[in-house]
């Protein structure tokens, strides 16, 4: 069982936004380490109680908060998908920083893990750049659900992002960017309407998919703003710089894990992509996993419970080394 609470701290936005998080730590009080989450776009932290739950009773305190802009982290449902500032991705990472260090005060001599899935695995990845000064002796940082992105898209991505800011302004809500994001030959095979959930680009878990794209379920699958899909297009810029990538303390375990049909990261080819990256840079302690017909949210397929397990051992094993 575990022991679930609520608490706040305040975003580095324009705005001192009330950040809502969540935290499930072991009903017996024994916590051998801690893991913080950071979840993907459209999507909110209570999204991970299973598995959260899961790894609280295996003896880790999970923490875990809502984006700007996303979840219980924004004053009216109008401000779902807006994050009212002008750089996003960079106020993210700061964030996930402010919340690193409440989980360090909370459990100061426990070691620390992180995970970040989808857009939030792009932050992952920039943060273990930008702070990489403040992160040393890292317990292990796990990035699901990854890709890499051309430089040239990315760029001409960025171009036409800014044209709409400055055109529409950066809060407003664009059709013709959200299809383009979903537009490429990894995407063509599955539907990303929520229309054939059984064939759905996230995962083959339909009662999941189907409770995502339910329009009665403000929290999922918000419309994101023109500045939203900006996080995506600087984050995974910053992501592709070897020289970004070097900053990193490289005594840090990284994890790779993804599904094998998983678009965003190009069925496996992303990810591999951006573990090869890492291995010239120099990290050294570097795995990589690949979930066979597993889609994007292999936190939700339904072979998770072996994707809980295998990520609980590797964990496990850096706390415990045999």
């Amino acid at each position: 069982m575990a022991k679930i609470s609520q608490y706040s701290f305040e975003s580095s936005d324009d705005r001192h936004t009330k950040i809502h998080a969540v935290r499930w730590e072991p009903d017996d009080g024994q916590v051998n380490a801690t893991l913080q989450l950071v979840h993907g776009m459209q999507e909110h932290i209570e999204r991970y109680d299973e598995f959260a739950r899961f790894m609280a009773d295996k003896g880790f305190a999970v923490f875990g908060h809502d984006h700007i802009g996303h979840g219980e982290s924004v004053e009216t449902e109008d401000d779902l998908g807006i994050m009212h500032c002008a750089y996003p991705d960079d106020t993210m990472v700061e964030d996930m920083y402010s919340n690193h260090r409440m989980i360090c005060g909370a459990y100061p001599d426990k070691p620390h893990f992180i995970l970040g899935h989808s857009m939030g695995s792009y932050l992952l990845r920039k943060y273990l750049s930008v702070r990489a000064s403040d992160l040393k002796g890292l317990g292990g940082a796990i990035i699901m659900g990854t890709g890499t992105e051309a430089d040239g898209a990315i760029f001409a991505g960025r171009m036409l992002g800014r044209i709409l800011c400055t055109i529409k302004g950066r809060d407003a809500k664009s059709a013709f960017i959200k299809k383009l994001m979903f537009t490429n030959k990894y995407y063509a095979r599955f539907d990303t309407t929520g229309e054939h959930p059984e064939n759905s680009w996230l995962s083959k878990n339909t009662d999941n998919v189907r409770m995502y794209m339910d329009p009665a379920n403000k929290k999922d699958c918000c419309e994101f703003s023109l500045n939203g899909y900006m996080i995506l297009l600087r984050s995974t810029w910053y992501d592709n710089r070897m020289s970004n990538i070097r900053k990193m303390d490289m005594s840090i375990p990284v994890l790779f894990v993804s599904g094998d049909q998983d678009p965003v990261g190009a069925m496996g080819e992303g990810v591999r992509k951006a573990y090869d990256k890492f291995k010239a840079a120099g990290v050294s302690d570097l795995s990589i996993k690949l979930y066979k017909n597993d889609r994007h949210e292999i936190l939700n397929e339904l072979d998770r419970v072996t994707v809980y397990n295998d990520l609980f051992e590797w964990m496990n094993m850096r706390i415990n080394p045999s």
